[in-house]
Order: C-alpha cells, then sequence, then structure tokens
C-alpha cells in the first residue's frame, strides 16, 4: 500500500498535465476492480455508497462516511478524492473540524459542496459558501498531508442552472484555496468550454453521467479531470434490478446468461 504522502504527490501531479479519468468506486470490491483495468485514480460517490445501505442520497452520517473512506483507501493503492457532500456541517469552523477528520482517513483529495438540502434556499449564500471553502483549505493546511481540495458549485444539480452564478462561485472558491474546481451536472460543450477558460489555470473537473461527450473531446476542451459518480453505481443497480424483475414478473432468468466470472476477478486478492 502506498503512504498517503505518494498518493497525495501522485495525485497533484495528474492535475497538472492532460486529462485523467477518476471513476467512482462505492465500496472495496468495485475500487479493486477499476485499480485492475488500470485506472490512476479513484472518487467515492457518496450517492452509490448510500444505496448499498438502503438509502437515498445526501443521508449518510459524517462518522460512516468517513468509515467509508478508510476503507476504500486502504483497499487500493490509488490515490482517492473523496466525495465529502457539504462537509457535513454549515459553519465554517465545523467544516475544518470534519475536513481534519477526513485528512486523517488515507484519502488524496476530497470536495465540498454549495448545497444546503433547503429546496427553498439550495445554495449557501455565496459569502457563507467561499467561507466554507476557505476553511477548508486552513484545515488540509493545517493538517499537512496536502491533500487536494475541490471547490463544486451545485447551481445545476439543484435546479439552479445559471452559468455566470456558477462560473462567479467557482472563481471565488479558486481565490479561497480550492486547487480543483467542479460543477455537477453542466451538459454541454459550451458550458464545459466556459468553466475552463473562467477558472484557468486551475484544473476543472467534469461530470460524466451521461453520453454527451468523450474523454478525447472533453481533454481537447482542456478539462483536466473526469469523473462519473454514482453513475457506474446506478448501472450495476440497472442490471440487479431488470434481473430480479424479470424473476419477480415473469419467473424467467434470460439475464442470467454471459455473466461475469467475478471469482477469476478476485481471485488473488
Amino acid at each position: 500500500m502506498a503512504p498517503q504522502d505518494d498518493r497525495v504527490e501522485t495525485f497533484r501531479r495528474l492535475h497538472g498535465t492532460g486529462c485523467f479519468v477518476m471513476p467512482n468506486p462505492w465500496d472495496r470490491g468495485s475500487a479493486l476492480a477499476l485499480e485492475q483495468m488500470g485506472f490512476h485514480a479513484l472518487a467515492t460517490t457518496s450517492a452509490g455508497y448510500a444505496w448499498t445501505l438502503g438509502r437515498a442520497d445526501n443521508h449518510l452520517l459524517l462518522a460512516e462516511t468517513l468509515e467509508h473512506l478508510r476503507v476504500v483507501a486502504a483497499a487500493v493503492s490509488l490515490p482517492i478524492n473523496a466525495d465529502f457532500e457539504g462537509g457535513f456541517a454549515d459553519d465554517p469552523d465545523q467544516v475544518a473540524t470534519n475536513v481534519k477528520l477526513a485528512a486523517a482517513t488515507g484519502i488524496a483529495g476530497l470536495s465540498i459542496e454549495d448545497s444546503t438540502g433547503d429546496t427553498a434556499e439550495p445554495l449557501y449564500p455565496f459569502e457563507l459558501a467561499v467561507e466554507r471553502v476557505r476553511a477548508a483549505r486552513q484545515a488540509i493546511d493545517e493538517s499537512g498531508t496536502g491533500i487536494v481540495l475541490t471547490g463544486r458549485s451545485e447551481g445545476f444539480v439543484v435546479g439552479r442552472p445559471d452559468l455566470d452564478e456558477t462560473v462567479r462561485r467557482l472563481r471565488a472558491y479558486a481565490d479561497a484555496g480550492a486547487d480543483c474546481l467542479y460543477a455537477p451536472r453542466i451538459t454541454t460543450i459550451e458550458q464545459v468550454s466556459s468553466i475552463v477558460a473562467a477558472v484557468a489555470p486551475k484544473p476543472v473537473n467534469l461530470l460524466a453521467n451521461a453520453p454527451f461527450i468523450t474523454v478525447a473531446k472533453a481533454t481537447s476542451l482542456g478539462v483536466r479531470r473526469i469523473s462519473v459518480g454514482g453513475t457506474l453505481a446506478r448501472t450495476a443497480w440497472a442490471g440487479f434490478l431488470a434481473a430480479a424483475q424479470e424473476i419477480a414478473d415473469d419467473g424467467t432468468f434470460s439475464r442470467f446468461d454471459g455473466l461475469p466470472d467475478v471469482d477469476a476477478r478476485f481471485g488473488t486478492q
């Protein structure tokens, strides 16, 4: 197992040039499988993990998230970026405390979102959102880990798809110390290009949760990092639910044909 310092250094180097794909496992087994496929870094998914517990996304507790980060980080030798949601607190000081706890789990990076979970006011007020990122930056610096901080603006996720406001927030998060910027659920080439240009030279993470882009195209637009969020987990659930529904409805098992030899994949573990 690579020490945390080595993985942080590797993760930072990956952001320096080119574009890398950072898929999102939801447990130890999926992390190991992705490592075997040759990916250079992985990211956790709060949604994918929550579904394994029978919950919807954004219903995780801090303690169980920290344990999940420890499990995934210990499973592989790759850098792990943590989906740390909103830092599990509103107050910047508490965000900082929680970020220090996360930094101690062996991860190489984490993201802080600006969504509140309140449908009436789905985004934190601008100044508070910036202070939360600044607090996370200070906490990382004080931890001495050097992990990569990603600032996320969630407007396109929470029904506020305002590109100008998203850009304003991402620029402010960069100024507050975010190493990487991320606006999940943007879905057009024009939006990607605008965000990359607006925060340059800081690297941008792109969420690929629909087939609207390729790795080659994202690279040509200047994207440095691609993740898939809970979409790999959702594809696994799609297969499971479809097969189970067929059994329940028809009493047939046609989807059991052509399945992978999972034991063979993990035979050396």
